[in-house]
């Protein structure tokens, strides 16, 4: 038997229409995750600051959110993975500025950048700060540590995610400011680097605030000092190195959020809405700020820009401290 076409079947054959056709209304009724691919380990600050956002950014899209980390090659295979799906709004990134330094530290590389990406918003910055193992390198001081390194050239090493990311260019500036030598280990992510300079196995790091934070109360890591142009409010003790006597040694990490190329307008606008009401939740504001992360949330016409300028101001800073493609 035949069920007549009602007002009301019409009515919902011309809604499911109209969200197949409209791809931002399709992401806010899909019975269907959003899925953040990070090109970083747990345990980092992207992957510390995207976990804290995604209940509120689940309920501000409609839908659930899952986080998947993807590390590896100092973040390549992370991007390439989320670069290969539909630019439907079900698959985005979470990236900090490694991004956008990757240009001028990889020969080869197997994507454009920004080109073969969507970027939707800069989010905010997270602050950076030096810590070391205080069994490895005993010292009270952004000057103390200076002079212990002085003491003994290329006595001591240092970690980082991985090669090219702002960590090791972070940490690589800090050398070339302090005038000291220092070997540089690569890891496969900042969490298996975390383990080994709370093991010992290395001496100092660069890392983002929120990812240490535990290790710095707790005395596992002595924070030297942090990297930006002001004490953090997450860290109110622990001086600058401006403070401490370099005032060219300034840098900070900002992170975003990309999708793959060729995102429609109203998919780019739904996520986009959906990162400023997150972002905007008083319990993720209260937790940004308890992890120092400074929350400003560009426009989708800044980011685009911004990834295109800040890929300059970068590979400036590469050439200063003269990291070497690879």
């Amino acid at each position: 038997m035949k069920h007549p076409i009602t007002r009301r079947t019409a009515l919902s054959a011309l809604a499911s229409a109209a969200a197949m056709a409209v791809p931002g209304l399709a992401l806010a009724q899909a019975d269907r995750p959003v899925k953040f691919i990070l090109p970083n380990a747990t345990g980092s600050g992207v992957d510390t600051i995207t976990r804290t956002a995604a209940p509120a950014l689940g309920r501000a899209l409609g839908t659930s959110v899952v986080v998947e980390n993807q590390a590896g090659a100092s973040g390549i295979i992370g991007l390439q993975a989320m670069a290969k799906n539909a630019p439907d709004g079900f698959t985005l990134s979470v990236v900090s500025n490694n991004v956008v330094i990757f240009p001028s530290v990889i020969k080869n590389l197997p994507f454009e950048m920004p080109g073969d990406f969507t970027p939707i918003a800069l989010v905010g910055a997270t602050p950076l700060v030096l810590v070391a193992n205080p069994q490895r390198v005993p010292s009270t001081s952004g000057r103390e540590f200076i002079a212990a390194l002085k003491a003994k050239p290329d006595g001591f090493n240092f970690g980082s995610g991985g090669t090219g990311t702002i960590l090791h260019l972070a940490a690589e500036m800090f050398v070339d400011e302090a005038g000291v030598k220092a070997r540089h280990i690569p890891y496969k992510g900042v969490g298996p680097m975390v383990a080994d300079l709370l093991g010992g196995q290395i001496d100092f790091a660069v890392v983002a605030l929120p990812s240490v934070q535990q290790h710095i109360k707790s005395g596992a890591l002595k924070a030297v000092g942090m990297c930006g142009d002001k004490r953090n409010a997450a860290a109110p003790d622990v001086p600058t190195f401006v403070e401490q006597g370099l005032p060219g040694y300034v840098i900070d990490a900002w992170f975003g959020v990309l999708g793959p190329k060729g995102m429609s307008a109203p998919v780019v606008k739904k996520v986009h809405d959906a990162l400023v009401t997150a972002f905007n939740d008083p319990a993720v504001k209260e937790a940004m700020a308890k992890q120092g992360n400074t929350i400003a949330i560009s426009s989708v016409e800044q980011a685009q820009k911004a990834f295109r300028s800040e890929m300059e101001r970068f590979a400036a800073l590469v050439k200063k401290v003269g990291i070497e493609p690879q």
